[in-house]
């Protein structure tokens, strides 16, 4: 059984910044694309969450545009743990961030895409 479990979230007033981290555990044999989606009502369906970042295994990096310059995200393979670092926020961000990762559990299994519960982002005055 593998989990994704967020860290990180909180009230931050515009123009401030937050961290969030996001631990793989369990069964991993090896670990793919890990990445934050967010839903600003947190009550979407999966596939209507927007992507705000991912990373490769190898570590290369794709942003939503209204993020671009603004956050970092990073990964620690040796923790299975992969980070947001969020500055400047604005009201738009306001939403439940939820860490994705595409993880093998054992070496003769299949790759199967896991999230985690979420993690709420509130950006307010």
């Amino acid at each position: 059984q593998v989990q994704l479990v967020e860290s990180g979230g909180g009230l931050v007033q515009p123009g401030g910044s937050l961290r969030l981290s996001c631990a793989a555990s369990g069964s991993i044999f090896s670990i793919g694309t890990m990445g934050w989606y967010r839903s600003a009502s947190g009550k979407e369906r999966v596939l209507e969450r927007e992507l705000v970042a991912d990373v490769s295994a190898i570590g290369k990096t794709t942003y939503e545009e209204s993020v671009q310059g603004r956050f970092t995200i990073s990964r620690d393979n040796a923790r299975n743990t992969v980070y947001l670092q969020m500055t400047r926020l604005s009201p738009e961000d306001t939403a439940v961030y939820y860490c994705n990762a595409d993880v093998t559990p054992t070496r003769h299994s299949n790759t199967d895409n896991y999230w985690g519960q979420g993690t709420q982002v509130t950006v307010s005055s």
